[in-house]
């Protein structure tokens, strides 16, 4: 399960790393990571097949989650299967306006990191 992690706070890298290693060892997962929304639209043009899910911060400089979301949407034919948007700030019209656009799930920082492996583990094929 190749996974896309888009969140402008660089360290996100290597708590994910630490967090699902067992997972990347066993090689059910593995992660890309971009830095921001437009780093991430580029990787996809490049990597689109491979990426079955994102995960991606809503509030981010420049192109928001939101927008990243809106572009994936439209720009691919075949969107990645799952998008699950991650905020800060866990109120209603958030959630609602990701939900809106086509988001699959939305959780809220910091990241339950047993609640995402939880996700994770039931969209695994």
């Amino acid at each position: 399960m190749q996974i896309l992690v888009v969140d402008d706070e660089t360290d996100v890298r290597d708590l994910f790393l630490q967090r699902f290693r067992r997972e990347i060892r066993n090689g059910e997962m593995s992660f890309s990571f971009a830095f921001s929304g437009e780093e991430a639209l580029t990787y996809l043009r490049a990597h689109q097949s491979e990426v079955l899910i994102i995960l991606s911060d809503i509030n981010m400089p420049g192109m928001s989650g939101l927008d990243l979301l809106g572009h994936v949407k439209e720009e691919f034919e075949m969107p990645p299967t799952t998008m699950i948007m991650i905020t800060a700030y866990g109120d209603n019209a958030s959630y609602q306006q990701a939900m809106s656009l086509g988001a699959n799930d939305f959780l809220t920082k910091p990241v339950d990191f047993a609640v995402l492996k939880e996700k994770l583990q039931h969209l695994l094929p």
